[in-house]
């Protein structure tokens, strides 16, 4: 097998490039001080340009957060956001009068559509140790006939998705979590129904996959030749695609239309993200996404006047109780736990 199995490389940083149906990926990883008990790191903030913190310093950022970490209250419309807590939680709340805490591998997604105002705070719960948070947040688009759906979301609970694991070179381990797309007979639960993922024939697939040291895992053709595949090296020491050596925090475009081997001699941990292209044209002003100018002046008017449903909460960036666990309230009053 030859290198040409990898067509592009590229750095990664926060935010990651993405091909069609994927608009956007950021991977957060904050090494949070111990909290203050009022869920705000133990730390003074000074220093900070608070309200826009996205300088690493001392290992964390406050984003847009000004006492606790995170993104307080902010618009969408026109496509989906999945966010994979690997580590830490997350704290959402929405103009729907929905809310929720999640993480410790925990997915969100979060259909748009129609516009939907969301926080998503950290919270720093431990006063006694540090509270490091890893996550990604992924943005997949919405095809025309679907940009304005009703607004939702599913929670897909870590123990929810399935792992493909394989035993490799005595007992290390080659483990696939299956977060969208189905990995030989690992099935994942359905995204929500106005999801470009939700039918098989998109072959829309989010999978995380670790490879412990000398380890290897074949990663199978796509069902389609059109079908756009991206692996991301986040973590460990890097991988070989083949015999292409990839380094850690490098992207890559790959083939998908023959067997893949990864393999990697001291472990790494990569991000996969697949799909056939929606091929409809793409007009993006911050978080509103839509296919023409028309409808993103449109878009403009429609939150100055609705507030996508306003917001029903005491502040901009609301967080739940230090002893509160993983949980989803829905707009309709349901209570869901893992």
């Amino acid at each position: 097998m030859s290198s040409e199995a990898v067509l592009q490389t590229v750095d990664l940083g926060l935010h990651w490039p993405t091909i069609d149906p994927f608009l956007f990926c950021a991977h957060h990883r904050d090494d949070y001080p111990n909290g203050n008990g009022r869920l705000g790191p133990d730390a003074p903030l000074e220093e900070r340009s608070l309200g826009m913190d996205f300088e690493i310093r001392d290992g964390w950022r406050m984003y847009h957060g000004s006492t606790i970490p995170g993104f307080p209250r902010h618009p969408h419309r026109g496509f989906e956001t999945v966010t994979y807590v690997r580590e830490g939680f997350c704290d959402h709340s929405d103009s729907l009068g929905a809310s929720a805490r999640f993480g410790q591998g925990d997915v969100q997604w979060l259909t748009a559509g129609a516009g939907i105002v969301h926080s998503e705070m950290f919270p720093l719960r431990f006063t006694d140790r540090r509270n490091p948070v890893e996550l990604f947040q992924i943005w997949l688009n919405l095809p025309a006939a679907n940009k304005m759906a009703t607004p939702e979301f599913k929670m897909i609970w870590n123990e929810s998705i399935p792992r493909h694991t394989t035993v490799d070179h005595g007992d290390g381990i080659a483990e696939i979590v299956v977060i969208a797309g189905k990995f030989d007979s690992s099935v994942p639960p359905r995204p929500p129904d106005a999801s470009w993922a939700n039918d098989d024939n998109n072959d829309v697939a989010i999978w995380h996959i670790h490879l412990d040291p000398g380890t290897s895992l074949e990663l199978p053709p796509a069902q389609h030749p059109d079908t756009n595949r991206t692996l991301y090296v986040f973590d460990g020491d890097g991988l070989f695609i083949n015999d292409h050596r990839l380094g850690r925090n490098t992207g890559s475009v790959v083939t998908c239309d023959s067997p893949l081997t990864l393999g990697s001699e001291n472990g790494a941990d990569c991000l996969v993200l697949q799909g056939r292209p929606i091929g409809e044209s793409v007009a993006q002003q911050g978080p509103f996404v839509m296919n023409n100018e028309t409808e993103l002046r449109q878009t403009f008017t429609d939150f100055e006047k609705t507030g996508f449903g306003g917001w029903p909460w005491p502040s901009d960036g609301p967080v739940h109780n230090v002893e509160r666990g993983r949980f989803a309230l829905h707009p309709d009053g349901r209570v869901e736990e893992p």
